[in-house]
C-alpha cells in the first residue's frame, strides 16, 4: 500500500502531521543505522554496485507502477514496493536494501512530482517496512545458504507477511486521518481486495527468489510477469469498484422513493456523499428558494439563503432535470476538499442519480400539493365558511370520538344556543349586517369558551358548544350561563348598538344513543327554554315525548322484521350530460301499520342496538337485488347502491352473507355498490379493512358516501379501497351561493380524477345546479330534479317511458346528439370519472 494524494492541507491537520512526523523520525533512525553499516561494508565489486543499482531501480519502478482507488478527495495507491523490498532482502545485505529503498522511493516520488510531505511519508513508511522485514529475515537467518525449497518458501511467507502487515499498520491510520474515515472502518474497507493483492505480490516475490536461485540470468522474466499480474489485479479492482458503484446507485435511487420532501432531500444528501465519496453534498431547489447541505453523517445546513461552505476545493454541479429536460428544479453540487476528477462511469452515475432525485422531488411536491388540497378540502368540510367555527359534521365527529374513547376524562355536555329575533336583523339591516352579527357572536362565544371546549355553528343563527371533561353534570349549567353572558353586551354594527338575545339548551351525554342523541336532547331543551320564556333550560327526560316514541318503536322492531314491514325505494343516479339513468340507490323505509311511513333516521339507531341488524340488512339487500334483477330482465342493466351500517363492517361474516345473496339472485358482484359513511369506526379498526378488502376482491363495488364531511377523508382513502366518491348534498345546495362549496366540489372532482374514482353529486335539485356540476367535470348525480325515491316498479315504468322519447332517460340532454361541445378544462379526466357506472 502506498501514499495518499491530495486530501487536505496537512499543515493545518496536527494529528496527521504528528503521525507522519513520527514515522519520518523512526525511519531516519533506520537510515542512519543502515548508512553506518554501509560505510563499514561498502560494495566491493562491479557486481555489488550493479546489484545495488538494480535493487534501487526495482524499488523505483515498484513505487511508480500502482493501482489507484479514490475515497472522497483522497486517492489511495496500491504499489509493489514491499515486493521489491522482500526480493532485495533475498539478494543483498540489509544496509543496501534500506538505502536502496530510501533512494528508490525518493526517485519514484520525484518522478510522480508528489508534494514534500507525501514524499517524506512514502520514504518513511517504506523504510520502516524495510527495517522490519530485514529484522525478521535476520532473526530467521534468511536467506541462508541454499535452504530446501519448502523451507525457503515458508520463511519467505513469514517475511512477506510481516512486510504486508507493516504496510497496512503504517498506511491505514494516515489514510483514515487524511480521508476523515474511522480507522476501523478503513481497515475493513476492501479487505478482500487487499488480501488478494498481497497474495499476487507474494507470488511475484516467490517466483523471483526461485528464479534467482535457479539462474540469476532469468531475472529478465520477472518484469513481464509483474506487468501481467499488475494488469490483472488492476482490472479486478476496477471491476469490483464499478460493481459496487452500480449496487450503491440502485440502493440510493431506491431510497429516494418516499413522498416527504424533507426525507427525500436528507436521503439524497447522505446517499450522494456515500455514492460519490464526496466531502459535502449540496442541493439547491430554485422554485422553493431552499438549499440543503450535508455529508454522509447528516444535514449540516437547511435554509433559504445559502451560507458559504466550509469545504474549499473542487465543486462538481449537475442540473436537477428529468430525462426530457423539460423541468429544471435546481442543482446538485458535489464538493471535494482537493483536486478530484470523476471517471466517465462516475459522471454517468452522477447524471443518473440527479435525474432520479429530480423525479423524487417532483413526486414529493405533487404529493404535498395533493395533501394540501385534501387538507383544505377537509378543513372546508369541517368548518363554517363565515365564522371559521366548526360545523355540524365536525361537532358530531368530535363528540362521537369524545363519547367513545374518553369517558374517564369526566362528564361531557352540549350547550345549544339559538339567537332570538335574528330574522329581524336580516330583514331590517340586510344579510350583510346579519353576517357581521353572526361573526361577532362567534368571536364572543370563542372567547368565552375554554381551551377544551369545541364551539360550532350548526347553521343559520344556531350555535353549539361541546363541553368536555366536566367534573360534575351541574357544572354544565354554570358554563352555559357564562357563554350566554358573553352575548349580553350590545354588539357594535357600523356605529349602531344592537342587543342580541339568545336561548340555550343543555344536555349531558346519555348512556346510549351517542352524539346524535345528545344533540337532539340539547335541541329539545333549547325549545323548552323558548316556550317557557327562559334563557336556559336543561334537558328533562320526562318532558321528551319524542324519546318515549322512539323507545316504543324500538320495541316493535322484532315484529317489523318478521312481518317484512321494511320496504325499499330507489332514487336513480343519472348521467348529468345525457340525462340517462346509470344506477340507483336503495333507500330503506319502515311501513308501520299505525304510524305510516317512518324515516330511517328514526329507527336505524334502534335497529343497530337491538341485535336485529344482520336480519334487517339481509332484508334490505334482498329487495335491492330483486329490483336490480327485474330491471335487467326488462333491458335496463343498472347497478344498485345499498347503504351499509358501520356495525355491519365489524362482522367478519358480512362479506359471505353479501356474496351468498348475489349468488342467490344470479347477479354479478359488480352490479352491487355498497355505500359507506365516514366514521371513526371505518378509519381505525383493522377488522373493517379485512371485510372491505374481501368484498372488493370479490368484485363488489365500494362507495364513500357524504365524502368530505366525515372523520378524515384523506386517511380513509389511503386505507379503504373504494371505487366511488359521493359529494354531500350540502355542498351542492350551497355551491351557487358560496365559492367555498364550489371549491370543495372542484377539489373532490380533482381528487377523484387523480385516483381514478367515480364521483357522484347528491341533492341535485335544479337545472342550473346540474349544468354547473357538469361544467365542473362531474359526470353523475342524483336528486329531486330527476326523481324522488320510487318503488322498484314505479322506477321501471319511468325508465320504460323515458324522457323525450328516450327510454332509460329521465332528463333531456345538455347538448344535441352529435354536437361538438368544448368541455371545460377540468373535465379532461377519463375512465370512471366520466361516468358513475361501475366498470364490469
Amino acid at each position: 500500500m502506498s501514499h495518499t494524494d491530495g486530501r487536505r492541507d496537512v499543515e493545518t491537520d496536527r494529528p496527521l502531521l504528528a503521525l507522519v512526523g513520527l514515522i519520518v523520525v523512526l525511519a531516519s533512525a533506520v537510515v542512519i543505522a543502515a548508512t553506518t553499516f554501509l560505510v563499514r561494508t561498502p560494495p566491493s565489486s562491479v557486481r555489488d554496485v550493479a546489484t545495488f543499482v538494480t535493487l534501487t531501480f526495482m524499488i523505483t519502478v515498484g513505487g511508480i507502477v500502482k493501482t489507484s482507488v479514490r475515497i472522497r478527495s483522497t486517492t489511495h495507491s496500491i504499489a509493489w514496493v514491499e515486493t521489491a523490498i522482500v526480493i532485495g532482502v533475498a539478494i543483498a545485505p540489509a544496509s543496501w536494501v534500506v538505502l536502496s529503498t530510501t533512494l528508490g522511493v525518493a526517485g519514484a516520488s520525484a518522478i510522480l512530482r508528489l508534494p514534500a510531505i507525501k514524499t517524506a511519508f512514502g520514504i518513511g513508511k517504506n523504510v520502516l517496512i524495510c527495517g522490519g522485514t530485514v529484522a525478521v529475515a535476520g532473526f530467521l537467518h534468511w536467506p541462508g545458504s541454499s535452504p530446501p525449497i519448502g523451507g525457503l518458501l515458508g520463511t519467505l511467507s513469514i517475511v512477506y507477511l510481516v512486510a504486508a502487515l507493516l504496510d497496512d499498520l503504517l498506511a491505514m491510520p494516515v489514510i483514515a486521518l487524511a480521508s476523515g474515515t474511522p480507522i476501523f472502518r478503513q481497515f475493513r474497507s476492501d479487505l478482500d481486495l487487499r488480501i488478494a493483492g498481497f497474495a499476487v505480490r507474494f507470488v511475484v516475490a516467490a517466483c523471483t527468489v526461485l528464479i534467482l536461485r535457479a539462474d540469476p540470468r532469468l531475472l529478465l522474466a520477472v518484469p513481464p510477469l509483474v506487468l501481467s499480474l499488475h494488469l490483472a489485479y488492476s482490472t479486478r479492482i476496477r471491476t469490483r469498484t464499478e460493481q459496487h458503484a452500480w449496487q450503491r446507485l440502485a440502493r440510493a435511487t431506491d431510497a429516494l422513493n418516499v413522498v416527504d420532501l424533507d426525507q427525500v432531500l436528507t436521503t439524497a444528501v447522505t446517499e450522494a456523499a456515500e455514492l460519490f465519496s464526496a466531502d459535502e453534498v449540496e442541493i439547491e431547489l430554485r422554485d422553493r428558494r431552499r438549499t440543503v447541505r450535508g455529508n454522509a453523517g447528516g444535514i449540516t445546513y437547511d435554509g433559504a439563503a445559502p451560507e458559504p461552505s466550509t469545504v474549499d476545493g473542487r465543486i462538481m454541479p449537475v442540473a436537477l432535470e428529468g430525462h426530457d429536460r423539460a423541468v429544471d428544479l435546481g442543482v446538485l453540487r458535489l464538493r471535494f476538499a482537493g483536486p478530484v476528477e470523476l471517471s466517465e462511469r462516475e459522471q454517468y452515475t452522477l447524471r443518473t442519480f440527479a435525474s432520479a432525485l429530480c423525479t423524487a422531488v417532483r413526486n414529493a411536491q405533487a404529493y404535498a400539493e395533493l395533501a394540501r388540497i385534501a387538507d383544505e378540502h377537509a378543513y372546508a368540510a369541517t368548518h363554517d365558511a363565515l365564522t371559521g367555527l366548526s360545523n355540524r359534521r365536525h361537532l358530531l365527529d368530535e363528540g362521537t370520538e369524545q363519547l367513545t374513547n374518553r369517558h374517564a376524562d369526566g362528564v361531557t355536555a352540549l350547550v345549544l344556543i339559538d339567537l332570538n329575533h335574528f330574522k329581524e336583523v336580516n330583514d331590517t339591516l340586510g344579510h350583510g349586517a346579519g353576517d357581521r352579527v353572526l361573526t361577532q357572536v362567534a368571536d364572543r362565544l370563542r372567547g368565552a369558551a375554554r381551551a377544551d371546549d369545541l364551539v360550532a355553528r350548526l347553521g343559520g343563527d344556531e350555535f353549539a358548544v361541546l363541553l368536555r371533561g366536566l367534573p360534575a353534570p351541574a357544572i354544565a349549567a354554570h358554563r352555559a350561563e357564562a357563554l350566554l353572558a358573553a352575548l349580553h353586551e350590545p354588539l357594535d354594527l357600523d356605529g349602531m348598538r344592537i342587543s342580541v338575545e339568545a336561548s340555550g339548551g343543555i344536555a349531558v351525554a346519555p348512556a346510549s344513543g351517542g352524539m346524535p342523541e345528545l344533540l337532539r336532547r340539547a335541541d329539545v331543551a333549547m325549545y323548552q327554554a323558548k316556550r317557557a320564556g327562559q334563557r336556559i333550560a336543561t334537558y328533562a327526560p320526562t318532558r321528551d315525548t319524542a324519546d318515549l316514541g322512539r323507545l316504543t318503536l324500538g320495541g316493535e322492531l322484532p315484529r317489523a322484521v318478521a312481518d317484512h314491514e321494511f320496504t325499499v325505494n330507489f332514487q336513480p343516479i343519472v348521467d348529468l350530460g345525457s340525462g340517462e339513468v346509470i344506477g340507483a340507490e336503495a333507500l330503506a323505509r319502515w311501513h308501520h301499520p299505525t304510524h305510516g311511513m317512518i324515516d330511517p333516521l328514526r329507527f336505524l339507531e334502534a335497529v343497530e342496538r337491538s341485535g336485529l341488524l344482520p336480519a334487517f340488512a339481509e332484508a334490505i339487500l334482498d329487495q335491492a337485488l330483486i329490483a336490480a334483477g327485474s330491471w335487467r330482465d326488462a333491458g335496463f342493466d343498472l347497478p344498485v347502491s345499498v347503504n351499509v351500517s358501520p356495525r355491519s363492517l365489524l362482522d367478519a361474516r358480512f362479506p359471505g352473507a353479501v356474496l351468498a345473496r348475489l349468488r342467490a339472485h344470479d347477479l354479478p358482484p359488480d352490479r352491487l355498490v355498497l355505500e359507506l359513511t365516514e366514521t371513526l369506526t371505518l378509519s381505525q379498526l383493522d377488522v373493517v379493512d379485512r371485510v372491505l378488502s374481501r368484498l372488493r376482491d370479490s368484485g363488489v363495488r365500494l362507495a364513500l358516501d357524504d365524502f368530505g364531511t366525515g372523520y378524515s377523508s384523506l386517511s380513509l382513502l389511503s386505507r379503504i379501497p373504494v371505487h366511488e366518491l359521493k359529494i354531500d348534498r350540502s355542498f351542492v345546495t350551497a355551491m351557487e351561493s358560496t365559492a367555498e362549496a364550489a371549491a370543495v366540489i372542484r377539489s373532490t372532482l380533482d381528487l377523484g380524477r387523480s385516483l381514478d374514482l367515480t364521483v357522484v353529486a347528491e341533492g341535485v335539485e335544479s337545472e342550473p345546479q346540474r349544468r354547473a356540476l357538469w361544467e365542473l367535470g362531474c359526470a353523475a348525480g342524483q336528486g329531486h330534479l330527476f326523481a324522488r325515491p320510487l318503488p322498484s316498479g314505479t322506477l321501471l315504468a319511468a325508465l320504460q317511458r323515458g324522457a323525450g322519447g328516450r327510454p332509460g332517460a329521465l332528463a333531456p340532454p345538455l347538448h344535441d346528439a352529435g354536437a361538438v361541445i368544448r368541455l371545460p378544462g377540468r373535465r379532461t379526466g377519463g375512465g370512471r370519472n366520466r361516468t358513475a357506472t361501475p366498470a364490469p
